[in-house]
């Protein structure tokens, strides 16, 4: 199948538009964060006297030294538990073919449609009932939770596609389930494992609302739950509050920019065997 002219100009220039679309925000979040502090700067001019302690600054006002430390324990606590849980239910549930595994996929396939607004102000009353509200706990087991529909359907996606041969020549050499699972088919799974991962670790990282909601104290938030905290005390001085968003969204861009390989190929794997 060819591709006219017409159509290959239209497609660049569309992809064009969504790249500018996407880059300029951050450009100009990036420029006003160099502007003289409490200023207001408009269009997207480089300032005539960069600002660059302006990070520092931002970087010591909002305690970022702790949030780092904290977003950091988050995100270990809530990405191994997610990946080892999602991993074992889709293994189940995907080759195994548990009774009842088609309900058990609706069920997760329902928990896809939750979304964190609507399920706030229960979480709220129930992790003060457990006496877990305003520690680092109270992100952590929600996390786990909500991300476990997508882990779950996520990795079913790759056991389905795996040659039920396999598993067949492993029972046949005397292996148990515990063994083929553990030996034979989730070493297969590093690709989707380790970009599943990549993705928890990133949406663990920008969490924003259940941070800000279910813990009082900034110290045990994660960095992007601090920034609403940040915005309360600076919201007047755009200047600062622009570098701390920038220090906050740094991680996630490098993380995109050395694992995008990575991601883009299980995100293709996924598409094949869905």
């Amino acid at each position: 199948m060819t591709v006219s002219r017409k159509e290959l100009a239209v497609g660049r220039t569309l992809l064009i538009a969504l790249m500018a679309g996407t880059i300029l925000p951050f450009i100009s979040i990036f420029l006003t964060a160099l502007a003289p502090s409490g200023s207001v700067p408009s269009g997207l001019d480089w300032p005539a006297h960069p600002q660059w302690q302006n990070f520092a600054e931002a970087f010591r006002v909002a305690n970022m030294a702790t949030l780092l430390a904290s977003s950091t324990f988050i995100v270990v606590a809530v990405v191994p538990a997610t990946l080892l849980v999602s991993t074992m239910a889709a293994f189940a549930i995907g080759l195994l073919r548990i009774p009842g595994s088609r309900f058990l996929l609706a069920l997760f396939v329902f928990g896809l449609t939750l979304p964190f607004g609507g399920i706030i102000v229960p979480l709220y009353y129930l992790e003060r009932f457990l006496g877990i509200y305003n520690t680092r706990l109270a992100i952590v087991l929600p996390l786990i939770a909500l991300y476990l529909p997508f882990a779950v359907f996520w990795m079913r996606a790759h056991f389905v596609g795996v040659s039920p041969e396999i598993s067949e020549a492993a029972r046949v050499d005397g292996a148990t389930t515990w063994q083929l699972f553990w030996r034979i088919h989730l070493p297969l799974a590093r690709a989707p494992l380790a970009s599943l991962g990549i993705l928890t670790a990133v949406w663990t990282w920008n969490q924003f609302l259940l941070a800000l909601v279910l813990v009082e104290d900034p110290d045990h938030r994660t960095m992007a739950g601090a920034l609403g905290a940040f915005q309360g005390h600076y919201a007047t001085n755009v200047p600062l509050l622009c570098a701390g968003t920038v220090l906050i969204l740094v991680p996630t861009l490098v993380i995109f920019m050395i694992f995008q390989r990575q991601i883009i190929a299980a995100l293709l794997q996924g598409a094949v065997k869905g």
